[in-house]
């Protein structure tokens, strides 16, 4: 019996435990609606450091979840509650059509990569101006790095970081993730469709099998997004960067990463052992990967958090 008390002890103390925090919800107002995000702010008097979390591509919202999958892996919401665990305050939102801010969403044959840009400078804008802050880091991940890199240029604020973000342009990177799963006729296809929106055309000629990719509605926004070449973005930031990549990520490969360290070379990069494109720490088996992305149980790579809070300026 002793044993097994002292073994929970054990247990106990080697459980992190966070230091309170509040959580309020945040808005920006823009002409087309209303974006809606949730502030963190660590207990205790400020002024904090704070950071804009930036959701990766599509229907993904301020804690990390995907619309397209059952479950919940609660990512951001995680990485926002463990900044805050270090006295460093955040701001994760709903981008514009997704979520709470479904309703400031134009149609879909209206919206541009540059709506998600003008946005995020908004965001810094407004938390620049609040007293409670002492200075502002954008955190990127996946598609959200590309569209903090841009803001960075806009806003300046003190710090950047990328998670698992792209190296080469979305058209390319798209290339590969469908080279060799899809029928040689049909890649062709796909070839000739992403070269004319990447030449900034649309295009007609959509093959039954890839209007779920390239329908006619979603084709001025990829070829928005298509023309930013985030080495090039990155290459141009004067502000200190961190660059984190996981080993394990199943969506976005290491040399992404070292990319981007290339064309910045005085950039942090750390590539992180065991960590997948959600920020947990699993193998690459399958199974344990489909798993991580909707187990909000599963904490966020340690490694990781320890390389953000430390690189985040606490002062101006």
């Amino acid at each position: 019996m002793l044993h097994k008390i002292l073994l929970g002890a054990l247990l106990v103390f080697q459980v992190p435990i966070l230091a309170p925090f509040v959580e309020e919800a945040d808005t920006l107002i823009t002409a087309t609606g209303v974006i809606h995000g949730s502030l963190h702010l660590p207990s205790g008097n400020g002024p904090f450091p704070i950071v804009l979390i930036i959701a990766g591509s599509g229907p993904t919202d301020r804690d990390g979840n995907s619309a397209m999958l059952a479950g919940k892996n609660n990512s951001l919401k995680l990485l926002a509650q463990s900044l805050a665990a270090a006295n460093i305050a955040s701001l994760r939102f709903d981008k514009r059509g997704i979520g709470a801010s479904a309703a400031a969403g134009p149609k879909e044959a209206d919206l541009r990569f540059e709506n998600y840009v003008d946005d995020a400078a908004a965001w810094v804008e407004q938390l620049r101006k609040d007293k409670r802050f002492s200075t502002v880091t954008i955190i990127g991940h996946s598609e959200g790095a590309l569209i903090g890199a841009i803001a960075v240029g806009r806003t300046h604020p003190n710090a950047f970081i990328s998670v698992s973000g792209l190296g080469r342009s979305a058209g390319l990177a798209l290339r590969e993730q469908l080279n060799g799963k899809l029928p040689a006729q049909l890649f062709q296809a796909n070839e000739k469709i992403l070269r004319e929106l990447e030449a900034g055309r649309t295009t007609e000629d959509v093959p039954t099998a890839l209007q779920s990719l390239y329908r006619a509605s979603v084709q001025p926004y990829l070829i928005s997004w298509f023309k930013y070449k985030p080495v090039e973005i990155v290459a141009s930031i004067k502000q200190p960067i961190l660059i984190c990549q996981g080993t394990t990520d199943i969506q976005v490969g290491v040399e992404e990463a070292e990319a981007l360290k290339n064309a910045a070379p005085a950039a942090k990069l750390v590539i992180i052992q065991g960590m997948n494109h959600v920020l947990k720490s699993v193998s690459t088996d399958p199974l344990q990967q489909t798993a991580s992305y909707s187990d909000p149980a599963l904490p966020i790579n340690p490694e990781l958090m320890k390389s953000i809070i430390e690189f985040v300026p606490r002062a101006k």
